[in-house]
């Protein structure tokens, strides 16, 4: 039995939920993206595959199900068929302090894939990332060290994001 009021939610049968991940459902190619993903970030690596052996709805030698690590964020995948195909409705955000690191990270994931608006690609495999640097969300919620305003509107003219541009645009500067 379910009570929902205002105040709270009270559930009778509680079940433990031991971790929540992403899962994500490639048409074809699940291993080959797990495999460049984990190659992409560091602190990362695959946990386990699985792959079909024919006897299902998988062609044989499809990938059943993996489990990975990018960054120590665990997540899984496998191929789901020709149905499955990735929206912008989700998208990764990776975080980078530098410059050097965005730019490895971005010229990486478009390698095959194809750039965005505003530090968002798609990769190869065609899901959406956002390229981001950690300075970013600093500078969106702090109008007293600087003008968000100006920053976002720097931001909307580039694709690739450019960490000195947005910052001068930040405090008042191009």
């Amino acid at each position: 039995m379910t009570q929902v009021n205002s105040q709270s939610t009270t559930v009778a049968n509680k079940t433990t939920v031991q971790s929540v991940r992403p899962c994500l459902t490639f048409k074809e190619r699940a291993e080959e993206a797990v495999n460049f993903y984990v190659s992409v970030f560091p602190n990362s690596r695959v946990l386990s595959m699985m792959r079909s052996d024919g006897n299902g709805p998988l062609p044989k030698g499809s990938l059943w199900h993996a489990s990975f690590e990018l960054d120590g964020q665990e997540y899984t995948a496998f191929d789901g068929g020709p149905s499955f195909v990735f929206t912008e409705a989700f998208s990764f955000v990776a975080t980078c302090e530098t410059q050097a690191e965005l730019d490895e990270i971005w010229a990486r994931l478009t390698d095959g894939g194809e750039e965005g608006p505003c530090g968002w690609l798609k990769d190869r495999f065609g899901v959406s990332w956002q390229i981001v640097p950690a300075a970013l969300g600093q500078m969106m919620g702090d109008p007293k060290s600087g003008n968000p305003a100006k920053m976002m509107e720097a931001l909307l003219k580039m694709r690739k994001l450019d960490i000195a541009t947005l910052e001068q645009s930040y405090r008042g500067g191009a």
